[in-house]
């Protein structure tokens, strides 16, 4: 009924469950979180079904529905086992099933319970959980559940079982005013639907349903039976029986008919804790007591009307959580911490851990950052690990404590103050760092829990059963849901009278089966089991081995001697064992091992594996040392390996540095420019014996500054002073690249201001391929160079490399070639790499023909705008020849005569562009470049100053003929749909505007409008019309093949409207002079017929917007050119390239809050914007009432355009398919799933 109503999000939860530290194992594989402090269990939620456990919950903690339940036994109901083993035997699935969920949810030590198993028995699998049951409310489930139990009860004792609890009776009645003659109807409840929208409160509720009366008179009267006519009578209705347990459904959702949507009610709503039902029921004679009831649980819907969450406010009648305030837990919490602090030797103190390191110190002061470091090789774990959560930075915890510690004035160094330096050495351990494993073998059982808290109230405690998480609340909370987004959904009240024996109270066992009670202790049992193993496992961690025998030492560190499997031997051990249980174990497993064993942290680099700290301690725990998963140990004699002495420790590290050197032209592969090595240093190597070691015959090193791209810019060169620094002090790291320059390759590196810096990013190579052999395979080579290096030492180089004659020198040149090998324009030989703007690395071609000088230019061009049709020439030109001359050699060298020709530069798509029009300017002055492609275009361009226009001759042809009715034009659909044209723009061109080609005219820019109509009207084509004089034609500009601006003012001069190069002009013939002015509109206003969605031929309209452009002034000027009153006429803009009609209407004026002034309207502005030339339709209200301008021709052009827009979103959603797998994290719209209805399957037990 309410969609998505109850389907849950849990966008909010991350799906990185991933952590440093010990692997992640499935979630299914540990066992379940005991529970917490209020010893209930909650349930887990399968994906929406949060209202389901609201339910649950609320039927659990109804302790007369749970007794009644476990009073059935599998005498009548069967077991489970017979239900998996198929036999004939009926078994009675669902109460089986609730009835093991509460015993699970009673005594079943885990946090939260499991309803799979129960919503199997419904006949839901795990898709119709999440898709189906996320789509339905809790009022809906608990008509359904109870429905099904009833079916499912048949036949055993407890048949009547809701009935007893749930059933109540509601007796409307209508009395007769004259005969008093009482007429009334039972009808049966399980629950009550009251109305929340406009009501106050429940009992303002159940007072309008059940005490307010309906009257029946006047118009609307009642016949009663007796008196068999229409009278005057009263309707009224009244609880004729209570049940045990009242349920009252709020009807928190409505249909808004306005809107047409569902939205939920959130006012206030109140609702008592206890409630006197005497005034709404029938009888009343009876005690106060028996109508009492009291609230005990309250189901609560949060969220909207599409979606939301429900948890449960729950009274615990038998007393069987454990009732606290957080505050009150945080208290007992932090008192237990204090006791275990005092009581607890095990709880070392890092105060007395520095001071016993400062007191060590024979300086008074030592830097903060040393005493981190002492703290670790004391501890074997550094502060950040160890104390960082607990007490913050180590330098804050000092000035925290300055009665203790004292900084130096620049606060770098810190030391103890006199009074607290001890007179004795500390113990270098401090204190025990052991605490004993906390044990959860212990069975779970109620009466070992703590004893439970009050709150000052009087009665039972409430808690809030939020699926998986329970939490005590207080009475006054309640409060909280009367309104709002969350808010309460379903009262639950019970009857004062109902007393709960003593033996119930705390008492989670009380009245379970016994084959309930054995099996829950033995799931106990395995439970306790399995968190043994868990736990076990949890704290376990696995280290590496790496026995001394199996390794050798060589190139600054370790490497094992034999394959991995037999060099490493691999230990699990828990982290919570010391140091001293570890080296058992590890002595335990060699036992051939002989004299000391020393066991140091290992680390694999990438120069091999390498030593640091000894781990020292017996007594100290594996996690107080920091011996994390995974840890790699080295087992050794703590002196040599194999002979070799080894050094240790994180000065000693060995590093691996890439060594380059400058590549000859035979060395490396295609594009190499060094050959590469790869050394190994240890971190404390002088740079003096570095430079001994890869440069004995003397040259200089450098040092990559800019991080492990050996191609940045920013190399340095090591200087004589550095020498004597180590290789870790200036920054050598694995993958550091130095750069080796011999004494010949030092001519490279330029001294600037003393210092020294290398140009090694300009020092590369170029690569030049021979395009002057004929054979099929050309030869490569590689030429090194830089940046300032002369292109014809190179052209030289190359020809010696490929050992080709000298002679070829004269005339050879080298072209780029692009990466589709295409040969580019040649490149000048005193040009520098940089000035040709090459990158290093480029492909050369060595072709035949001179390379053109500086001052030449090496141009492309094409005969006509079609590169298909016409092949690509090239040729060299002077930069200072004029355009002229450059077209003539051109001309020449394509075969081409005669001088009706021009140039055009090309556009940025490939078609004929800009014309060179300046025929005597050079070629540099129009910024014509070395390789542009230039297009020899036939025409000969006009002088300048004048303009080359075409000239189109415009008629407006008859946009529907007036005999042609509507029929015809929907029989004739097929064929106008071709006069509907698609320009390259993509819009809509209409066809009844004729436009046809006069020719070309040249005329001067300073020639005026009516010298240009005077010399369109000796053009071949306009000679076929007859036009007396210039001023019977009218003169358009042409935008997108339709007339666009008109031009007016015959004696303005053609510069003076800033026609531009290429425009072109529409000449329309009139049947009269015309002088429009300039604030003289033209319009073409058509009149509607009526009865049909047509219009008659247009007429040109001519408007004066001198005073006023206003709806009301057009209204009045179409009025009176059609002589109709104006409030009979309807006018409306066309706008032809959406085919829509937009009506003109006065709409209201805008007034400004400041001045209270009113904004003049304006049909040139938004959203008309009218102009020259736009088609008005007109519509007499006198004939046709009908206000839809649009024609059949619009249809056609709608749907035109529809299918167009329907094929462009086709494409893209397939280009969007085809994309999907680069686009996973997509937004994800939520769409509203279909309502199915909810449904529980039962068997026949009848």
């Amino acid at each position: 009924m309410f969609g998505d109503l109850f389907e849950e999000d849990f966008s909010f939860i991350s799906n990185n469950h991933c952590g440093k530290g010990k692997k992640s194992k499935p979630r299914d594989s540990e066992p379940p979180a005991p529970r917490d402090f209020t010893n209930l269990s909650g349930i887990k939620n399968q994906g929406g079904t949060c209202y389901l456990n609201s339910l649950l919950q609320t039927l659990l903690f109804t302790p007369e529905f749970r007794e009644a339940l476990f009073s059935l036994g599998p005498e009548e109901l069967g077991t489970l086992d017979d239900s998996s083993k198929k036999t004939d035997t009926k078994v009675r699935i669902i109460p089986l099933q609730l009835q093991r969920l509460f015993a699970q949810l009673l005594l079943l030590d885990q946090q939260a319970a499991s309803t799979t198993d129960l919503t199997e028995s419904f006949g839901w699998n795990s898709n119709e959980v999440q898709i189906t049951i996320g789509q339905h409310d809790v009022q809906e489930l608990n008509r359904i559940l109870f429905s099904a139990l009833e079916t499912s009860l048949v036949g055993t004792s407890g048949h009547d079982l809701i009935n007893r609890l749930y059933h109540g009776i509601v007796v409307n009645q209508i009395v007769c005013k004259e005969c008093k003659n009482i007429s009334e109807r039972q009808e049966d409840f399980l629950d009550l639907t009251v109305a929340v929208k406009g009501i106050a409160g429940l009992e303002e509720a159940l007072w309008n349903m059940y005490v307010e009366e309906e009257y029946f008179e006047d118009e609307n009267l009642y016949r009663c039976g007796a008196c068999d006519k229409l009278v005057e009578a009263s309707k009224s209705a009244k609880l004729r029986k209570l049940p045990p347990f009242l349920t009252i459904s709020l009807l928190r959702f409505n249909f808004d008919f306005e809107k047409c949507e569902r939205y939920k009610e959130t006012s206030c709503y109140t609702f008592p804790i206890q409630i006197n039902l005497k005034p709404f029921c029938e009888q009343t004679e009876r005690d106060d007591s028996e109508y009492m009831y009291e609230l005990f649980s309250v189901i609560i819907h949060k969220g909207g009307c599409y979606g939301g969450h429900y948890h449960v406010y729950i009274r615990d009648v038998d007393g069987l959580g454990n009732w606290q305030l957080q505050e009150e837990e945080d208290r007992l919490i932090e008192d237990k911490a204090l006791r275990d602090t005092e009581n607890a030797k095990e709880v070392e103190n890092p105060l007395a851990v520095l001071k016993g390191i400062l007191s060590e110190e024979e300086s008074k002061q030592i830097p903060v950052d040393q005493l981190g470091q002492k703290l670790l090789e004391k501890k074997g774990v550094s502060w950040n690990k160890k104390y960082r959560k607990q007490y913050g930075a180590l330098r804050k915890y000092l000035q925290n404590h300055p009665q203790i510690f004292q900084f130096s004035p620049d606060e770098n160094k810190v030391g103890l103050k006199e009074k607290h330096k001890l007179p004795f050495k500390a113990d270098s351990q401090g204190q025990d760092l052991q605490s004993p494993p906390q044990k959860n073998d212990v069975q779970w059982n109620s009466e070992k829990n703590p004893m439970r808290l009050r709150d000052s109230s009087s009665g039972c405690h409430w808690f809030d059963l939020n699926d998986s998480k329970v939490q005590p609340i207080k009475e006054k909370d309640i409060e909280k849901q009367f309104q709002g987004k969350e808010s309460a959904y379903m009262l639950f009240y019970r009857k004062s009278q109902l007393k709960r024996p003593p033996e119930a109270q705390g008492n989670p066992r009380y009245q379970i089966p016994e084959h309930l009670l054995n099996e829950m202790n033995a799931a106990n049992t395995e439970l306790q089991k399995r968190r043994a193993e868990c736990d076990s496992a949890n704290h376990g961690i696995d280290l590496h081995l790496h026995l001394s025998s199996c390794y050798k030492f060589h190139n600054g560190a370790l490497h094992p001697s034999l394959a991995w499997k037999e060099s490493v031997v691999d230990l699990t051990i828990d982290r919570r064992k010391t140091l001293g249980d570890l080296r058992l174990s590890v002595f335990q497993m060699l036992e051939s091992w002989e004299g000391d064993m020393i066991l140091s942290i290992a680390k694999p680099l990438p120069a091999g594996l390498h030593l640091y700290q000894i781990l020292d301690g017996d007594e100290l725990t594996l996690d107080g040392i920091g011996l994390a998963d995974g840890a790699d140990v080295f087992v050794w004699n703590g002196k040599e390996v194999g002979g070799t002495k080894v050094m240790t420790g994180p000065d000693h590290e060995p590093v691996v540095v890439n060594v380059l050197r400058l590549a000859e032209y035979n060395e490396g592969g295609k594009g190499q420019h060094f050959t590469e090595s790869q050394h190994v240093f240890s971190c404390s190597t002088k740079l003096g014996d570095l430079h001994r070691a890869l440069a004995p015959s003397g040259g200089i090193i450098l040092k990559n500054g800019s991080g492990p791209d050996k191609e940045a810019k920013n190399w340095q060169v090591f200087l004589e002073e550095d020498m004597k620094e180590t290789v870790k002090s200036v920054g050598l790291m694995d993958g550091c690249s130095v750069l080796i320059l011999d004494s010949h390759d030092q001519s490279f590196v330029n001294a600037s201001s003393g210092n020294l810096t290398a140009f090694t990013y300009d020092i590369s190579w170029l690569q030049v391929k021979n395009f002057c052999r004929t054979e099929d395979e050309e030869k490569h080579v590689k030429i090194t160079a830089t940046i300032e290096t002369v292109m014809s030492d190179i052209k030289m180089k190359a020809i010696q490399e490929l050992q080709l004659e000298e002679e070829l020198a004269n005339d050879s040149c080298l072209r780029p070639v692009s990466g589709n090998g295409k040969l580019l324009s040649p490149v000048p030989e005193d040009y520098t790499v940089k000035e040709a703007e090459l990158k290093m690395g480029s492909l050369l071609g060595l072709c035949h023909g001179k390379a053109p000088t500086s001052t030449q230019l090496f141009l492309y061009f094409i005969v006509g705008s079609d590169r298909n049709s016409s092949p690509e020439m090239e040729i060299v030109v002077e930069e200072t020849a004029s355009v002229k001359e450059c077209l003539n050699l051109m001309l020449e060298k394509s075969g081409l005569s005669g001088d009706n020709w021009h140039l055009r530069r090309i556009d940025w798509c490939y078609e004929a562009g800009e014309a060179l029009s300046q025929e005597n300017a050079t070629l540099k002055e129009l910024n014509v470049c070395r390789g542009d492609t230039l297009v020899i275009t036939e025409g000969k361009l006009p002088p300048k100053g004048f303009l080359k226009i075409p000239i189109w001759w415009f008629k407006s042809s008859n946009h529907m003929k007036h005999g042609q009715n509507a029929q015809d034009q929907v029989n004739g659909m097929t064929c106008k749909m071709d006069a509907l044209q698609v320009s390259p723009a993509g819009e809509y061109i209409h066809t009844d505007m004729d436009l046809c080609y006069a020719g070309s005219i040249e005329i001067a820019g300073e020639a005026s409008l009516e010298d240009l109509k005077m010399q369109a009207m000796t053009l071949p084509r306009c000679q076929e019309q007859i036009v007396p004089l210039p001023s019977f034609l009218r003169a358009w500009t042409v935008d997108s093949k339709r007339p666009g601006k008109l031009l007016r003012n015959n004696k303005q001069q053609l510069n003076d409207y800033k026609l531009g190069a290429r425009a072109e002009i529409c000449i329309e013939p009139l049947q009269k002079e015309e002088y429009l002015g300039p604030h003289e509109l033209l319009l073409r206003v058509q009149m509607g017929i009526p009865g049909e969605r047509n219009y008659c031929d247009s007429t040109d309209l001519v408007w004066d917007i001198s005073k006023e452009c206003t709806t009301w002034a057009l209204r009045h000027r179409v009025a009176s050119h059609y002589c109709l009153p104006v409030d009979k006429i309807e006018i409306a803009k066309y706008f032809p390239e959406k085919f829509e009609w937009l009506p003109i209407s006065s709409w209201t004026q805008q007034i400004s809050k400041r001045k209270r002034k009113k904004k003049q309207e304006s049909l040139q502005s938004a959203p008309y914007h009218l102009k020259d030339g736009d088609i008005i339709g007109v519509k007499n209200l006198l004939l046709d009432d009908t206000k839809d301008f649009s024609t059949v021709r619009d249809d056609i052009g709608k749907e035109k355009q529809r299918q167009l827009a329907l094929e462009k979103k086709k494409s893209r959603q397939t280009g969007r398919l085809q994309d999907h797998v680069f686009s996973e994290e997509k937004l994800n719209i939520k769409h509203r799933k279909p309502e199915v209805a909810l449904s529980i399957n039962v068997g026949v037990f009848r």
